[in-house]
C-alpha cells in the first residue's frame, strides 16, 4: 500500500537498454540540417584519471539499430585516445524534454574505401542508460550551437561522415 499523503516524486528516472524512439530518430542520420544545433557531451577518462569532455553534433553520431551507436572522432582527440585505452565512454544529451546519460562500450570500426576524412569510426553498445525528467520543469535544450560562416560546408561534411558511419556499421556486423 502506498502512503497517499507522501509527496509525488518530482524526479522521473527510467533505465533502458534500447534507444527510445525519439533518440533513435535523432541519431538516424537523416535531416541533419534540421538537427544542426544539437550537441551531445561525450565523457571519457584519460590515463591520468581526469574526466574529459568532447562535444559531438548529429553529424558525428549514428544509431544503426536500437542498441548501438557509431561515432566519428578526430584521431588526435583526447576522447579517441581514452576510448582506445578503456573502450568506455558516457554520452549525455537532452532529447524530447528529458536528460539522457548512456554508458557505452566501444570497439573500432574499419574505415571505408574512399573515406579520406581521416576520422576514426567507433561502434558502441549500450552498457547502462537512463533518462531523467522532472514534473515541475521541461528541458528544452542542452548545449546548443549555430553554424557560422561555411555552415553548408559543415553540413556537407556531416552528410559524408554519416554515410561513412552507415557503411562502417554495416561492414562491422
Amino acid at each position: 500500500m502506498s502512503d497517499s499523503s507522501a509527496p509525488a516524486r518530482p524526479l522521473e528516472q527510467n533505465a533502458f537498454d534500447e534507444w527510445p524512439d525519439a533518440v533513435r530518430a535523432l541519431f538516424d542520420g537523416s535531416s541533419l540540417a534540421s538537427k544542426a544545433g544539437f550537441t551531445a557531451s561525450l565523457l571519457t577518462v584519460d590515463t591520468s584519471g581526469h574526466i574529459r569532455t568532447s562535444l559531438l553534433g548529429v553529424g558525428e553520431l549514428y544509431a544503426p539499430d536500437s542498441r548501438t551507436l557509431c561515432i566519428a572522432l578526430w584521431p588526435q582527440a583526447r576522447a579517441t585516445r581514452a576510448i582506445a585505452q578503456s573502450g568506455r565512454a558516457a554520452l549525455s544529451f537532452v532529447c524530447d524534454a528529458a536528460f539522457y546519460q548512456v554508458q557505452l562500450l566501444f570497439t573500432p570500426l574499419a574505415g571505408i574505401a574512399g573515406d579520406e576524412s581521416g576520422l576514426v569510426y567507433l561502434i558502441g553498445s549500450i552498457d547502462t542508460a537512463d533518462e531523467q525528467s522532472v514534473r515541475y520543469a521541461r528541458l528544452t535544450s542542452g548545449i546548443t550551437f549555430e553554424l557560422e560562416g561555411e555552415g553548408s560546408a559543415v553540413l556537407d561534411r556531416w552528410e559524408r561522415q554519416i554515410e561513412h558511419l552507415k557503411q562502417a556499421a554495416a561492414a562491422g556486423r
